[in-house]
């Protein structure tokens, strides 16, 4: 008889529900990971909400901290019994788009057509828990091409410290990496939720001088203050784009993340950029965008516009966790609420709504 396990599957738009599930057989390059924490991300509520499309009956979730249960006979550098995580993006660095730097956005996608992974691109095809393959909202989760995606936790970091690591951390730091952050700048970061407060402690690490946080909740902003903002705009109160231009004595900013992903926050990152300057998009976007001519500057203002999706690979986890054994950053403030995998349907519902000043939640499934 196969043993089962507890995972949280997507039903239909509106519907994740707690299903059981057979433990995944370990091939040569995999890992079995028993999850010990795991969180939802606001990707996750795209997919609840319809708005990113997945197969009925995947399983959901990217974030994962755990144990090594099982190793192929391919994997070496681990042991069983060890503590792990693995970035939301776990692509195989074999692959032609891994090699030409671009790990995130590679041939996975053919791997469920019975094909070599190691040919094409797709966007977003990196990200294979909870997309392309079975996520970690579950007691075990697969992890494919083991050896270059399991990253071992410093001794002495707790499952909180370093949850951030496998997607809100990488991407948040992402985001202000490609901002072309330099010593002395000025950088305006467009909501401070999970993303956004971390893309505020990475420019506040990559050297930015002054850091204006922008959010529509004062909370938020005390923790963007204490993560590294300087200044704290409340978009219900102030013009923000007429405020960051008077900080700025008109120049406007060297940089811009927007980590909401609506048309309101993308024109507004648009707006207060000085000619020359970057906007770092890390949100996900639901709906075609408009570009407003005039900030655009009818597209002769040198303006770039990047976006990401988030490194993963155990170098990149090895990096994040670092800062965080190094006492410079400690993200385990974000952890706001606790659930088991049991209740994950109330957790989803607490987190959906952004009820109780919630900014992440641990999903503990034992």
């Amino acid at each position: 008889m196969t043993a089962m396990m507890k995972a949280a599957v997507f039903v239909s738009p509106g519907r994740i529900e707690l299903a059981d599930k057979p433990i995944p057989n370990v091939g040569p390059n995999d890992a079995l990971v028993r999850i010990t924490t795991t969180t939802i991300c606001g990707t996750d509520v795209h997919i609840l909400k319809g708005e990113y499309p997945v197969a009925k009956g995947l399983t959901v979730g990217h974030e994962p901290v755990g144990v090594i249960e099982k190793l192929g006979s391919a994997v070496q550098g681990y042991t069983e019994g060890q503590r792990v995580i693995a970035g939301a993006i776990c692509p195989n660095f074999n692959s032609y788009a891994a090699q030409d730097g671009l790990a995130s956005q590679d041939g996975s996608y053919l791997v469920g057509q019975g094909l070599c992974g190691c040919h094409g691109y797709k966007a977003t095809a990196g990200w294979r828990f909870g997309n392309l393959i079975d996520g970690t909202q579950a007691q075990y989760v697969l992890v494919p091409d083991a050896q270059a995606n399991l990253a071992p936790i410093p001794y002495g970091l707790t499952d909180e410290q370093v949850l951030m690591c496998p997607d809100i951390m990488s991407t948040g730091f992402k985001g202000a990496e490609n901002a072309n952050i330099r010593i002395g700048d000025t950088v305006v970061i467009f909501a401070q939720g999970p993303i956004g407060l971390c893309a505020t402690a990475g420019a506040r690490l990559l050297g930015a001088s002054t850091i204006i946080g922008v959010d529509g909740n004062d909370h938020r902003l005390g923790i963007a203050k204490k993560l590294g903002a300087d200044v704290t705009l409340n978009f219900n109160n102030c013009d923000v784009v007429a405020e960051v231009m008077k900080l700025t004595g008109g120049r406007g900013a060297d940089s811009a993340i927007e980590a909401l992903g609506t048309q309101g926050t993308f024109e507004s990152a648009l707006r207060v950029l000085k000619p020359g300057g970057t906007l770092s998009s890390l949100g996900v976007y639901s709906s075609d965008l408009t570009i407003p001519l005039g900030a655009f500057a009818a597209g002769l203002g040198d303006h770039r516009i990047n976006t990401a999706l988030c490194p993963g690979g155990k170098e990149r986890m090895r990096r994040l966790m670092n800062i965080v054994a190094s006492g410079r950053l400690d993200l385990g403030v974000m952890v706001t609420h606790h659930y088991k995998l049991d209740d994950i349907v109330e957790a989803y519902d607490l987190f959906s709504h952004q009820r109780d000043g919630v900014l992440k939640v641990a999903i503990k499934p034992w």
